[in-house]
C-alpha cells in the first residue's frame, strides 16, 4: 500500500490536534488523594465554575475573581477541601488578572507537568484533594522568583480574626 504525502500530512495533523486536545491522555496515571468525593458529590458541593476549574482543569476568565481585590490579612484555602494553601503575606499583584502568590504554605500544593495547549507548563494542584488550582511560572518576585498564578474560583479566603 502506497501512502502519498497528503495522506501522511493529514494523519500527522490529526495526531497533533488529538495530542493537543487530549493533552494528558499520555501522562502518568492520576495520583490518589486523602480527600476524595465522587463526581456527583463534587458537582453538588461546588459552583459550576469552581467544578470546571477544580475538577476539569478549566481556567476562569482573567480579572473576574473577587479575590484579585482581597487585601486583608488571612489565608487562601482550597475551594474544594478547605486546605490552607497560601498566606496573604505572599500575595502580589502580577497584573495577569489572577490571584498570584510567590510561595505556598508547606506541603499545601503539588505539581505536575501540563502539556495541553501544545506547550509544557507546571500545573499546581491541592495536595489534599487534587483540585486544579492554576500554574506556577518562574517570573515572580523575590524571594522565590516564582509566580503561583491561581484561579480565584479554586480558592476561598479566610480572614484573620
Amino acid at each position: 500500500m502506497m501512502i502519498d504525502r497528503r495522506t501522511l500530512l493529514g494523519a500527522g495533523m490529526t495526531a497533533a490536534v488529538a495530542a493537543i486536545i487530549g493533552g494528558r491522555a499520555f501522562s502518568a496515571p492520576k495520583e490518589t488523594f486523602a480527600y476524595t468525593l465522587s463526581d456527583a458529590e463534587w458537582r453538588k458541593k461546588l459552583s459550576p465554575l469552581a467544578y470546571q476549574v477544580l475538577r476539569q482543569e478549566a481556567t476562569e476568565r482573567a480579572f473576574t475573581s473577587p479575590l484579585n481585590k482581597e487585601h486583608r490579612t488571612g489565608t487562601f484555602t482550597c475551594g474544594g477541601c478547605a486546605l490552607p494553601l497560601f498566606s496573604s503575606k505572599t500575595k502580589f499583584d502580577s497584573g495577569t488578572g489572577w490571584p498570584s502568590f510567590y510561595q505556598p504554605l508547606p506541603r499545601a500544593v503539588g505539581t505536575s507537568t501540563d502539556r495541553t495547549l501544545g506547550m509544557s507548563r507546571t500545573e499546581v494542584h491541592c495536595s489534599r484533594c487534587g483540585g486544579h488550582l492554576g500554574h506556577v511560572f518562574d517570573d515572580g518576585p523575590p524571594p522565590t522568583g516564582l509566580r503561583y498564578c491561581m484561579n480565584g474560583a479554586a480558592l476561598a479566603f479566610v480572614a484573620k480574626a
